[in-house]
């Protein structure tokens, strides 16, 4: 026992501060005269695992290393500046306000568990505490012996978390035992299987695991002795923590209710504010699929102040110039990458310290690094001013109201181009596919065209009738010059005539038959000798 001879002064001190009447311990009669001293932990081993984890926490994070970051790093973080404070002695004063309230917490169990000793020079340990709080001395050899005692507890409540999960397989087994024996008395036949003989085995040799577990353990560990450690680890504290903060923390404790009203962590609503902030980054993260039962449990889960001032925020919101969507999520970016390790923190901080058992099914390995040892209550929203904490959220919320209906518009506008590239594609391919000479016209004017193949036609009515290749090579014959000068050959030749004899008392004119007659096969389309099937195929012809 590293500590026994500490410990037995500790045991003195306070059987003295008592005013117990008990034999003077320095002549030997606490090694002899307790009666008490074989008490094992047993049942409360579980519970001392626990506030030995909190003590080898609140030791790591008192560290010279930890201290140091915490220093330079942490209290200078943007997250602290922004949401805590700028004030590096405040920050400081908060963080030894922390510090000394998990000492209290570690101090508290410890008492508690004195108090339930058999031995009452182990009850009222408070007292005790009270006066060597008061007359801090610093104590080179304490201090050393206590991080390896730390040290070594934690490596039996390592053993401890594995014990409880043993136990627990071992009552599953008992209870399956029994069930089985019970099935097989009140079986009517004769023969029974290997079941009842399997589930012994295994019963068996999940008693012997078991056995060993609690050797190695606390749980067969002698009270005394591990309340003599645990004291001294106090005794240690009150030292380090005085060493390294002095009396820093005396300062945020004048101030009152109302300064604790306007942090996050007093007023019960930092793990609130946590997940808003987890929310508004997973919904950023996804800003193209946000459905609307998203966005209506995020604002029903705002705080009032928050809903209040959300609607005139967004209407007086304006950019200087268009964003696109991922210079949005840039900017909103800005906040919360520092926003978003904060509150990460405040969750793992109130959900990180499980019972014993957890620890076992979790694989946690104490003995390399503590629990929950590098998170600072500094590093959470605890301390996070409530008014700045809304301003930020509040912002983070009208951007993401603006990233949303970005990606609204631009998924919009991105469905729309996709609608008319599919139609285009389609356009071309059924041009492809089809033969070149079909023309592009509805099914309508198609009828209407065919209605004009099979109407009766009369010759040389009108010039713009249709001619099949047959009626246009006759008509070619007469006359090489115009399809129409058949009909129109007497009219026309007898009207030129007599206008060349009215002018010719004066001027010369040039006989413009054969020219009027290309005009009016040039207005009929008919100066070029053509199918009228092929220009229909062709679809030169529109109505």
């Amino acid at each position: 026992m590293l500590l026994g001879k500490a410990g037995l002064g500790k045991a003195k001190d306070v059987l003295d501060t008592l005013g117990s009447s008990m034999t003077d311990l320095s002549s030997g009669g606490f090694a002899s005269g307790v009666a008490t001293k074989g008490e094992e932990l047993r049942i409360l081993a579980f519970e001392v695992a626990n506030t030995i984890v909190k003590s080898s926490n609140l030791i790591e994070s008192l560290s010279e290393e930890n201290i140091m970051h915490l220093k330079e790093i942490v209290l200078y973080s943007q997250g602290v500046q922004n949401l805590v404070s700028n004030d590096f002695d405040e920050l400081l004063r908060l963080v030894a306000a922390d510090k000394r309230q998990e000492l209290e917490v570690f101090l508290g169990e410890v008492v508690r568990f004195g108090n339930r000793s058999k031995d009452f020079q182990w009850h009222n340990l408070q007292r005790y505490f009270d006066r060597i709080s008061k007359e801090l001395t610093p104590q080179r050899q304490l201090n050393e012996d206590a991080v390896l005692v730390v040290k070594q507890l934690m490596v039996l409540v390592q053993y401890t978390a594995e014990l409880y999960q043993e136990l627990q397989v071992l009552d599953r087994l008992q209870k399956d035992y029994d069930q089985k024996r019970r099935e097989e008395e009140n079986s009517a036949s004769s023969s029974k299987g290997d079941g009842l003989a399997i589930l012994k085995t295994e019963l068996k040799s999940q008693k012997k695991i078991v056995k060993s577990l609690k050797k190695k353990s606390l749980w067969c560990r002698g009270f005394e002795e591990v309340m003599e450690k645990l004291v001294d680890i106090v005794h240690f504290l009150l030292l380090e923590i005085h060493n390294i903060f002095g009396d820093a923390d005396d300062k945020p404790l004048k101030k009152g209710a109302a300064d604790s009203d306007k942090r996050l962590g007093p007023a019960g609503l930092a793990l609130h504010y946590a997940n808003l902030i987890v929310q508004i980054d997973t919904l950023v993260a996804r800003s193209s699929s946000i459905t609307s039962n998203a966005r209506d449990s995020l604002y029903q889960s705002l705080p009032p102040s928050i809903k209040l001032a959300l609607r005139s925020k967004i209407k007086s919101f304006k950019v200087d110039k268009e964003l696109s969507v991922t210079q949005i999520k840039d900017e909103m970016e800005r906040t919360l990458h520092w926003l978003v390790p904060i509150a990460a923190n405040t969750t793992k901080a109130h959900h990180g310290f499980g019972w014993v058992g957890e620890w076992g099914s979790t694989g946690t390995d104490f003995t390399s690094k503590p629990s929950g040892g590098d998170t600072l209550r500094i590093e959470t929203l605890y301390h996070a001013s409530k008014e700045k904490t809304e301003n930020y959220i509040l912002g983070q919320i009208i951007w993401l109201q603006h990233l949303v209906t970005k990606a609204k518009s631009d998924a919009q506008g991105a469905s729309r181009l996709s609608s008319i590239k599919s139609s285009f594609n389609s356009s071309n391919q059924q041009l492809t596919s089809e033969p070149l000479g079909v023309p592009l016209v509805t099914v309508e004017e198609q009828k209407m065209l065919q209605e004009v193949i099979r109407r009766e036609r009369t010759p040389c009515v009108s010039k713009s009738q249709d001619f099949d290749s047959e009626h246009y090579s006759r008509v070619r014959k007469c006359d090489p010059l115009s399809k129409s000068s058949e009909y129109f050959r007497g009219v026309r030749r007898s009207k030129s005539v007599a206008a060349v004899k009215r002018f010719s008392s004066g001027f010369s004119l040039v006989d413009f038959v054969i020219d009027k007659e290309k005009a009016l096969d040039v207005i009929d389309r008919v100066d070029v000798p053509r199918d009228y099937r092929a220009l229909l195929k062709e679809g030169s012809l529109s109505f």
